[in-house]
């Protein structure tokens, strides 16, 4: 709480916080996919499908449980994510790849973040994409982990990159803005 005196009088002033959750890519990667109608698992969740024009996880590649189909889980029919997997309704809220219309461009794309190479605006290597965070609400990607190479490494660990700080996303590489003249990349740093 905050107090101010306006005209002589105190006023407490309430700050909201948005408390936001991010998970890291390994703890999103094979997960069952749980069925809130049977309490049973129903596929597993094994690669995220990620839009590279917006960084946002727009569902996440399946294997079907009964049949070893490939079907996709959209974001938004996941209904809680615990311990135990990801929460859906049920079996149904799968659908197969070629049912979805509007995401068809970016299935084609077969966009993948993990070893990306990511370099600044004025083409300084940085390193690759090692790891990144999502936050849940949304599905999208807050902070990309970026592993220099071993010299660097050695001097300054790896980089936290904010979403805020991507300049453009190509198929081959991920552009940010300039790093910071004299600050070391030290781990969980942001740009």
């Amino acid at each position: 709480m905050e107090r101010i005196f306006y005209n002589g009088c105190l006023v407490v002033a309430r700050a909201s916080y948005t408390i936001s959750m991010l998970r890291l890519s390994e703890s999103l990667l094979n997960r069952p996919v749980m069925s809130l109608r049977t309490g049973q698992q129903v596929a597993t969740a094994v690669e995220p499908i990620i839009n590279p024009n917006n960084l946002k996880i727009e569902g996440f590649y399946c294997t079907d449980r009964f049949n070893k189909e490939e079907l996709i889980l959209l974001y938004q029919d996941i209904r809680d994510i615990i311990p135990q997997g990801l929460v859906v309704n049920d079996h149904d809220v799968l659908t197969p790849p070629d049912e979805l219309v509007r995401l068809q461009k970016v299935l084609r794309s077969g966009f993948t973040l993990i070893g990306k190479p990511v370099v600044t605006v004025s083409k300084q290597h940085v390193g690759k994409v090692s790891d990144y965070a999502t936050e849940m609400e949304t599905m999208y990607i807050q902070k990309l982990y970026v592993t220099q190479s071993m010299l660097k490494g050695f001097l300054g660990g790896s980089l936290g990159v904010e979403r805020n700080q991507v300049n453009e996303i190509t198929d081959k590489k991920i552009i940010i803005n300039e790093l910071l003249k004299g600050t070391p990349a030290a781990a969980g740093m942001a740009v």
